[in-house]
């Protein structure tokens, strides 16, 4: 194993014949010694669960919130987004597959040692109001996450992930009084979808997103329409549906695809499948859905009841927030978020 920063990994349990069985996502692996999890990132050394990447930085960077995607969540403010190497899923359309994917095929583990109460004091000296936990998947750096988001609480600073979903509960419920927002991939609402691109189930990512709703963290949902894989209508109709059954002020965000990572040979998602995706949201009953990778009015927030344009923005940029004590200024609605 190559040198790197290894720390006592929290979930799991010792098993016979040194063996453990790792419960911090839904995978439950399974770990024999010398062996990592699906993830790469959590290795059984002699009967234990270690993290492979407690205080290793592979990405970081200052990015606006609207970045993360997260619309209703303090706008036009800055996070400070941290990522390790790894994932527990093996999308083939990864988008950032040369770190997510990097410690699989070499058992590589990369990156910067940086530790929480630098990431916190990077935050705090840019005036972030939020550190992201994004880029790849921040459950499989649980640890790390969970020692910084401490210590950002600590300094007013919130906290957000970006995450596939696939924490188990007993994970979420310990990081919960820190984590303040997560906008959730919903990638599909079929389960063979998520076995054949994802290398993961979808129940597991439901009961995530219901638990993330009743502890009171502010979700936002983020659909990445893929053509001919999980753009009909049958499946748009299914993920607003149950959007609609949490809260029809949760927003969801359809994304267009471009070719990436094992997907390099399918086409881009035309505009109009978006348009096709949030016309059966709004018919669902969603107040908020959003088309990303396509500027225009597809980005902009407008009141659910009297239909005035409430905050404008182009890219990742608010040009225009009229928002007011999280109501509409023109008809006192209230406007689901965090303001």
């Amino acid at each position: 194993m190559e040198e790197t920063a290894i720390k006592e990994a929290m979930f799991y349990e010792k098993l016979k014949e040194n063996m453990v069985h790792c419960y911090l996502c839904s995978h439950h692996c399974r770990i024999s010694e010398g062996k990592r999890g699906i993830c790469s990132v959590r290795e059984n050394i002699d009967g234990t669960l270690y993290s492979l990447v407690y205080g290793k930085l592979i990405a970081s960077a200052l990015d606006p919130i609207e970045k993360k995607p997260l619309f209703h969540f303090l706008p036009s403010s800055s996070a400070y987004s941290i990522a390790t190497v790894g994932c527990n899923f093996s999308c083939l359309n990864c988008q950032n597959y040369d770190i997510s994917q990097m410690p699989k095929p070499k058992r590589s583990i990369y990156g910067d040692e940086v530790a929480p109460e630098e990431v916190v004091k990077i935050a705090k000296h840019y005036k972030c109001k939020s550190i992201a936990y994004t880029y790849t998947e921040p459950t499989i750096f649980f640890e790390y996450a969970y020692d910084t988001a401490k210590l950002a609480k600590k300094e007013d600073i919130k906290n957000v992930f970006v995450s596939n979903g696939y924490i188990t509960e007993e994970a979420l419920r310990v990081i919960a009084p820190f984590l303040d927002a997560n906008n959730i991939d919903l990638k599909s609402f079929s389960d063979e979808f998520y076995r054949k691109i994802c290398g993961a189930r979808l129940e597991p990512i439901l009961n995530a997103i219901r638990l993330h709703k009743e502890l009171g963290i502010w979700i936002e949902i983020t659909t990445l329409v893929i053509p001919s894989l999980n753009d009909s209508e049958e499946n748009f109709r299914k993920i607003a549906e149950f959007i609609k059954s949490l809260d029809e002020n949760i927003p969801w965000h359809v994304s267009r695809f471009y070719p990436a990572y094992k997907l390099h040979d399918q086409p881009p998602t035309p505009v109009e499948t978006l348009d096709k995706a949030k016309k059966i949201g709004a018919e669902v009953g969603l107040k908020y859905i959003y088309q990303g990778n396509v500027p225009g009015d597809g980005e902009n927030t407008f009141c659910p009841n009297c239909g005035r344009l409430l905050i404008e923005r182009y890219g990742y940029e608010v040009t225009q927030n009229s928002v007011k004590d999280s109501k509409c200024p023109y008809c006192n609605t209230k406007i689901g978020g965090v303001w």
